[in-house]
């Protein structure tokens, strides 16, 4: 076993190393910039979303509070008609990209966080850099990429959009594994 306090670089580093590369996928090569369609008739819907009261928040339409509201004739129409759909809405403003950054950065700690924690419990120290990548990697692309399946499965997200993100996991996942094989103590 690995203390934790013994893997505090490969932890920060790995996180940074993440952050940069998470942004070069982003700014630069910019193959997200598909995930997101404009609305049509963009102005009148936002009109009608302020008419309503919307505020931040995770809102599905149609709502229904019960399966046994669901069951109802006058409920299967509205879902038959459409649209079906779960919409988040951000406080109102522009977009402190600061704010969001400082989160993705934080994110990126507490997973390599518990990377460590579970490499560092099942490898000694000295062991090989490719187990230590593959034990790494498995952990890091299992929060980073798997996780963005259930996105795909509950939230309705394309399949496409799912695949990109699931490929960012992949890609994070491995510069993960390879901080931790490099900086791994021996």
């Amino acid at each position: 076993m690995v203390p934790l306090t013994a893997l505090w670089l490969p932890i920060v580093l790995a996180a940074v190393i993440v952050f940069v590369g998470s942004s070069i996928l982003h700014m630069v090569l910019r193959y997200h910039r598909s995930d997101y369609r404009q609305i049509q008739k963009e102005e009148s819907v936002l009109i009608s979303l302020r008419d309503a009261g919307v505020t931040r928040g995770v809102y599905m339409f149609p709502y229904v509070c019960g399966f046994e509201e669901h069951k109802k004739p006058e409920v299967q129409a509205k879902f038959r008609q459409g649209p079906v759909g779960i919409l988040t809405v951000l406080p109102n403003g522009q977009m402190n990209m600061g704010l969001y950054l400082g989160r993705w950065f934080v994110y990126c700690l507490v997973v390599s966080f518990f990377v460590a924690y579970l490499t560092g419990r099942t490898l000694p120290p000295g062991t090989h850099y490719l187990q230590v990548f593959r034990v790494a990697g498995t952990a890091a692309f299992m929060t980073y990429g798997l996780a963005q399946i259930g996105n795909y499965i509950w939230g309705g997200q394309p399949g496409g959009n799912t695949t990109k993100h699931v490929l960012d996991g992949l890609i994070y996942g491995l510069l993960t594994a390879g901080t931790f094989g490099w900086l791994w103590p021996h």
